[in-house]
């Protein structure tokens, strides 16, 4: 019979892994924390910083409790020159255009392993001498259900192509390979994997920033601009070479930048952003499609014959290679 104040963590082995957790946790929101001014979509800006204030609180509860277990306080320590190479991987993607994947790796992986490491510690931790240890996992576990659950909307919301999504898969095998080989954050292996919170229950933050971020779709048109716009980009979308020039003003800037568009099979497009430069409009608007995305930038001037495209540049391409010019 076991006694009830045996436990599976002495005072060292249970300073240590707090160190480990506050390495990792101390490294997610700092790379959190540099992704905010890397990503364009509000949604995962606003998830992103919603979640960096929760992990400094976890950080520093961590680093409170070592003190009381003998140990330096606020002290992190990796458990492995593994688990540095995994936090290295997970900060990597730092292009506008990699949203997927930085999402994808720690939403999609890391949090969903931190879930499941502080739910075995947590089972496994002495109930009579070990209860403010339990305290701050519970903690933990609770936010990184949210954190988890919300991330998920988020990353199905902004991964809305086969391409996008394809992407944001080999992202997560790729960095659930590097915490294979690191033995999880720990260092002694990967525990079960945690039942997934239920998203409908504890995402509901995570879909309003996404209601917030269609509401900004609603933007100030001055008169006529709108219909031009949408003209333009229906003719983007059907590969209509006659009617893109149509809506392009005479002696225009970056025509052929239209004709690197050709092949995507796009199906929709939208306006991700508006700016005010005197009285012309610059403008962004997305397309999208099995065959990727792509993000066109235009200079709109308004003339006898209404909203013309002084300029057109392709700012950003995904997807299907470029066809050659």
């Amino acid at each position: 019979m076991t006694h009830p104040l045996e436990g599976q963590f002495a005072v060292e082995a249970s300073a240590r892994r707090l160190r480990a957790y506050r390495y990792v946790v101390e490294r997610t929101l700092r790379a959190l924390g540099g992704f905010i001014a890397l990503t364009p979509e509000i949604s995962a800006k606003l998830l992103l910083g919603r979640h960096v204030w929760d992990l400094a609180q976890h950080a520093d509860a961590f680093g409170r409790r070592l003190p009381e277990l003998r140990a330096p306080g606020q002290v992190s320590e990796p458990a492995n020159a593994g688990v540095v190479a995994l936090m290295d991987a997970l900060e990597a993607p730092e292009a506008p255009g990699e949203t997927v994947e930085r999402l994808a790796g720690v939403y999609g992986v890391l949090k969903p392993h931190l879930l499941a490491v502080y739910g075995d510690h947590l089972a496994r931790a002495n109930a009579v001498y070990e209860p403010p240890t339990r305290v701050i996992l519970a903690r933990c576990l609770a936010d990184e259900a949210r954190h988890v659950a919300g991330g998920a909307v988020i990353l199905e919301h902004l991964a809305a192509t086969p391409a996008l999504a394809a992407r944001a898969a080999a992202r997560r095998r790729a960095i659930e390979a590097l915490l294979a080989a690191a033995g999880g954050v720990t260092g002694e292996g990967l525990p079960a994997s945690a039942p997934r919170p239920p998203a409908q229950d504890l995402a509901d933050e995570a879909r309003e920033f996404i209601r917030l971020e269609r509401a900004l779709g609603a933007w100030p048109w001055p008169p006529g601009l709108e219909t031009a716009l949408g003209a333009f980009g229906d003719a983007l979308v059907r590969e209509d070479a006659g009617d893109v020039r149509r809506w392009l003003a005479e002696g225009s800037v970056g025509e052929a930048a239209a004709a690197t568009l050709g092949g995507a099979a796009f199906t929709a497009h939208r306006v991700v952003a508006l700016a005010r430069v005197g009285g012309h409009r610059v403008v962004k608007q997305r397309l999208d499609g099995p065959g990727g995305t792509a993000v066109v930038q235009t200079r709109w001037v308004p003339g006898a014959d209404g909203w013309r495209a002084a300029a057109v540049e392709v700012l950003q391409r995904e997807g299907a290679a470029l066809p050659s010019r």
